[in-house]
């Protein structure tokens, strides 16, 4: 059975389901997540994380025991002090794992637990997260099901932090006080995160004290009730406390502070 899980990258991933492919190890035991160096890693449940630093293979390497029972594995986190591959970090808080995360913790679904790299055997080839699912803490099973009908998070912030989006996409649909954007670009502050490339439904509450523009620098006081499906739209999100459901897009998670319409 696939149980719902949060995607344990936040940002720009690629992936294939190479589970069983041959490796000089033997099969390979979990997928290969292609992020960027330094890449946010996050709990695909809740659960209590133990740190493992001692296998050359495996580099900085975490588990995380689900509330379920089922095991996680994040394989190859971080080792780099810089932007480059300097191999000059420790396997610690602050460099592999999240800041502040202790070895025991307990974590919430869709926390930080860690940061993407290339330590232990992938060193120099590829930053990635090689993760690994196994059902009732027994044999690895193919995590791709899992990470198919896993939920992304549109960005990561410290829980209770605060922060803004810009969303950039087109009209769905529009009411008097929700809009639905098909967003392409997402912008976060004060993370500096971009993600392009989004195919991702959006509905954001828009109450009466936001403000619609036809275009940049264009007169305010519109009516939502203007736009019209496909046309381009900017939204700025009300500044706000970062939670799950913000992250994940939930319905009216989310509320507009402005819109400009193209």
């Amino acid at each position: 059975m696939v149980q719902p899980i949060v995607f344990p990258v936040v940002g720009p991933v690629t992936y294939a389901d190479d589970f069983g492919q041959p490796r000089p190890g033997g099969p390979h035991q979990g997928n290969d997540l292609m992020a960027p160096r330094k890449a946010i890693a996050v709990a695909a449940e809740g659960g209590t994380v133990k740190f493992w630093t001692t296998s050359l293979a495996a580099g900085c390497m975490l588990y995380l025991k689900g509330n379920s029972g089922t095991m996680y594995e994040y394989i190859h986190l971080n080792n780099d002090l810089t932007a480059g591959n300097d191999n000059r970090g420790k396997c610690v808080a602050g460099v592999a794992y999240a800041p502040g995360l202790k070895d025991g913790a307990r974590v919430q679904a869709g926390q930080q637990v860690g940061y993407v790299g290339d330590s232990g055997d992938a060193n120099g080839i590829a930053t990635h997260l090689h993760f690994e699912v196994h059902q009732n803490g027994g044999k690895a099973v193919d995590p791709y099901p899992f990470l198919q009908a896993a939920t992304p998070l549109l960005f990561y912030a410290k829980p209770g932090s605060p922060f803004v989006l810009s969303l950039t996409g087109t009209v769905v649909t529009a009411t008097a006080d929700k809009l639905q954007v098909q967003v392409t670009t997402l912008q976060s502050w004060p993370s500096g995160l971009t993600v392009t490339k989004l195919v991702k439904p959006l509905t954001l509450a828009v109450p009466a004290t936001a403000t619609v523009q036809q275009k940049p620098g264009g007169p305010g006081g519109m009516r939502l009730l203007s736009a019209y499906e496909g046309q381009p739209v900017v939204v700025w999100t009300q500044p706000a406390l970062a939670s799950l459901k913000a992250e994940r897009g939930d319905d009216g998670a989310l509320t507009a502070a402005l819109v400009q319409l193209g």
